[in-house]
């Protein structure tokens, strides 16, 4: 039997090297190139079984001729690797046909495994206009944010039940309306709906309709949510609170694809994609009585899980820098942030996700003076957004434990001593020992996260005799 044969377009020799010994050490045959002139001469011989293909080639665009490839050879299975790592990059890829797409740095032998799916015999068919990045919703190149990408492009040709999971703030409605925008739907309305907004008797009447008289207040016939979004998509924001009379309903139509109005007799056939969310957790709601089991698995048929931006810290400056933009676009003062202002932010524990994140932004436009951003100005904005909630949230959290040592502190009076130098001496000394063990010892990664000199970092570590080593 013929080893299968694969085209490897990659200018980085190193990333080439790599990924043709993975593939020849599953026993398949490797030609790699490094322009898209070289890559069509190769597709001409008409002998191979897979293209890979990165997207930045030098001065070369990747995707950008992949329509002419795929209509030379429209079951040629092709994956599209890159250092781009937007959401614009994994629709554009998934426009072309790609049959997946890995952002890099990338799992080897995830890449093998795809490689090894995509010899299976496949069509695929679907072209639209190239987007540009301005103009699409989320915003961010974190690893966790790419995987996010990578599963909106795999939804945009099928009508599979969405799921949103994430914390509160997160932009989950911004996901949905992208699956939506960038779809095969997106001709068609896309209406969203709060579950945890409508009154619970008149939940079912908003979802559904109404006919004339079919409850009080009802002095006329009305369409609901789901006739409102027929072609296009219902976003179910909060499902987690939807009441379970009202879930009943909606897993009838669901199973069904049918519905009926409140009051009403006639069947009405359903043609709309559904795309539910919820920051609450399922298992627990199930468990506690609360969420319809058969419901859950009938919504949960493709879940999306948005991180907090905690865990995207490397997604702050470019998250900032959008909304500054957004606000300079609304006629709003423009505004510039210092690299130790992003710095700033990007340390911040943003509770309130991207949601809290475009707030303080938005005050800081209006309320700052400077046209370049301060760490002070930045600072105030961040200890008013927290205010006291926090200390008081922590119950005996930092604030009672400050309060505590202060008064251990003056019943001693420290052979003379300042109370301030004596206070600053106790907290001081292990938050250097423990951003240096954060450091792993490094003391110019230390200094930086501080925010202070690096000789000044030493001068502190030599007066309170702090062996940076030993954080190691």
């Amino acid at each position: 039997m013929a080893k299968q044969t694969i085209l490897l377009v990659e200018d980085d020799p190193s990333v080439s090297h790599i990924i043709s010994t993975a593939l020849k050490a599953e026993g398949m045959a490797v030609d790699s190139c490094k322009t898209v002139p070289d890559r069509d001469a190769f597709l001409a011989s008409g002998k191979y079984d897979l293209l890979i293909t990165d997207v930045g080639l030098g001065e070369e665009d990747g995707i950008a001729t992949l329509d002419a490839v795929k209509a030379r050879d429209p079951d040629l299975p092709i994956i599209v690797i890159s250092a781009q790592n937007t959401l614009n990059t994994a629709v554009r890829a998934s426009e072309t046909g790609a049959f997946e797409y890995f952002p890099k740095p990338f799992d080897l032998d995830e890449l093998v495994e795809v490689v090894q799916q995509a010899m299976k015999p496949r069509s695929e068919g679907l072209s639209t206009e190239d987007m540009e990045e301005d103009n699409l919703p989320l915003v961010g190149r974190s690893p966790a944010m790419q995987e996010v990408y990578r599963m909106i492009a795999r939804l945009l040709r099928n009508d599979l039940s969405v799921l949103i999971l994430g914390e509160s703030g997160t932009g989950k409605e911004l996901v949905a309306e992208a699956i939506h925008n960038l779809g095969h739907r997106k001709a068609g309305p896309f209406i969203a709906v709060n579950m945890a907004a409508i009154p619970t008797d008149l939940i079912e009447a908003e979802l559904f309709g109404h006919e004339k008289g079919a409850f009080t207040g009802a002095v006329s016939s009305a369409t609901g949510k789901f006739e409102q979004a027929q072609g296009g998509t219902l976003f179910l924001d909060e499902i987690g609170d939807m009441p379970m009379h009202a879930q009943t309903r909606l897993l009838r139509a669901l199973q069904s694809g049918e519905i009926n109005r409140v009051g009403g007799k006639g069947l009405i056939k359903l043609d709309v994609r559904i795309v539910a969310a919820t920051n609450q957790d399922f298992v627990r709601l199930i468990e506690e009585g609360k969420f319809r089991e058969d419901l859950y698995y009938r919504i949960n048929v493709v879940p999306i899980e948005l991180p907090p931006l905690r865990d995207r810290a490397s997604d702050v400056a470019a998250l900032a820098n959008h909304f500054l933009n957004l606000a300079a676009l609304e006629g709003l003062p423009k505004k510039l942030l210092t690299n130790e202002g992003v710095e700033l932010l990007s340390r911040h524990g943003w509770r309130g996700n991207v949601r809290e994140l475009k707030n303080v932004i938005y005050r800081l436009v209006v309320t700052a003076r400077e046209e370049e951003l301060s760490e002070t100005a930045i600072r105030q904005i961040l200890h008013s957004q927290q205010g006291d909630d926090q200390d008081q949230a922590a119950g005996t959290g930092f604030s009672d434990r400050v309060k505590s040592i202060v008064g251990d502190l003056m019943q001693d009076n420290g052979n003379g001593s300042s109370l301030y130098i004596r206070a600053l001496e106790k907290f001081e000394k292990p938050m250097l020992e423990e951003i240096l063990r954060k450091a792993n010892g490094n003391q110019i990664k230390a200094a930086q996260i501080l925010g202070i000199n690096r000789n000044t970092l030493r001068k502190k570590l030599t007066e309170y005799e702090i062996d940076p080593i030993r954080s190691r």
